[in-house]
């Protein structure tokens, strides 16, 4: 299949010794720095795609066929193999069926699906969590959608920073028996934490949200963490860019006094412009 190698990374990831970071990736600019710099898979948040996607905060708006077009962006600008925030897969056990389909098709090399309660219940301001039961439910129904069996399932929970730890493990040692190919945490809170999780489950380990004791990456290879998110930067680093690029030009500054912009040749490299050239050679008879 078209995708495969790129899912055969991150399993291969997922079943190495170290932990990495991966570079936090939103359209097909972004993953295409991220593999030129060297970045082993992108992480497509749930959060970075509202704000790209909608420039909407992450409160469940963004659709599904919004998210797996732009992932489909991505997949084609890129060899990246990028992991996808699914969310609460955008509906019932049945809908996270549909969610790994169109997001298989769309080229993700795996996704994660998680027990919080989305959209928020009314009238309830604190985040929430479906039943363990309804969970399970969705975990399955993710991994009876996918059609290629490379494609990674991850069950995420935040029972952590919702409830307790020892809810969280119970969540994700259901997850396990379900069949997720990893276990994705959010709100750990320290290393005690993390080493119960990891003597309580036997799959690889992704964490997020994370305090900075928990950054080490040998110690975090210890405790069976293949992938650890380091946040969002990217994406504020370029809203704070284009802002400030804005703000130069409304006050009268010239576009040739304006700092911080990419090069020439980085642009080249990014937009892939030597190979469009050779193309253009070939089939539009251009010289190169």
């Amino acid at each position: 299949m078209a995708f495969r190698s790129r899912r055969e990374k991150l399993r291969s990831v997922l079943s190495g010794a170290a932990c990495v970071h991966p570079g936090s990736v939103y359209d097909a600019i972004s993953i295409r720095i991220a593999e030129d710099l060297g970045f082993p898979l992108g992480m497509f948040g749930g959060s970075v795609a509202s704000l790209a996607v909608l420039g909407d905060p992450d409160v469940t708006l963004i659709t599904l066929t919004e998210l797996a077009e732009q992932m489909r962006r991505m997949s084609r600008a890129s060899a990246l193999p990028v992991l996808v925030d699914a969310d609460h897969g955008y509906g019932n056990a049945l809908n996270v069926r549909r969610t790994v389909q169109e997001l298989e098709a769309a080229g993700a090399a795996g996704l994660t699906i998680e027990d919080t309660l989305l959209p928020a219940a009314f009238g309830e301001a604190k985040t929430q969590l479906i039943s363990l039961e309804e969970g399970v439910g969705k975990m399955k129904a993710a991994l009876a959608g996918r059609n290629d069996a490379s494609l990674v399932i991850m069950g995420r929970t935040g029972a952590a920073s919702i409830t307790s730890i020892e809810d969280a493990i119970r969540r994700a040692k259901s997850y396990e028996s379900a069949g997720v190919d990893a276990l994705f945490f959010t709100g750990i809170k320290s290393r005690a934490e993390l080493e119960a999780v990891r003597a309580a489950t036997r799959l690889p380990i992704v964490v997020g949200g994370a305090p900075e004791d928990l950054n080490a990456l040998d110690y975090l290879a210890g405790q069976r963490v293949r992938i650890a998110l380091q946040g969002h930067a990217p994406i504020a680093a370029a809203t704070q860019a284009v802002y400030e690029t804005l703000k130069a030009l409304s006050e009268g500054t010239s576009p040739k006094g304006l700092r911080g912009l990419a090069s020439s040749e980085l642009t080249a490299r990014i937009m892939r412009e030597a190979d469009v050239k050779a193309r253009s050679a070939d089939v539009l008879g251009l010289k190169k």
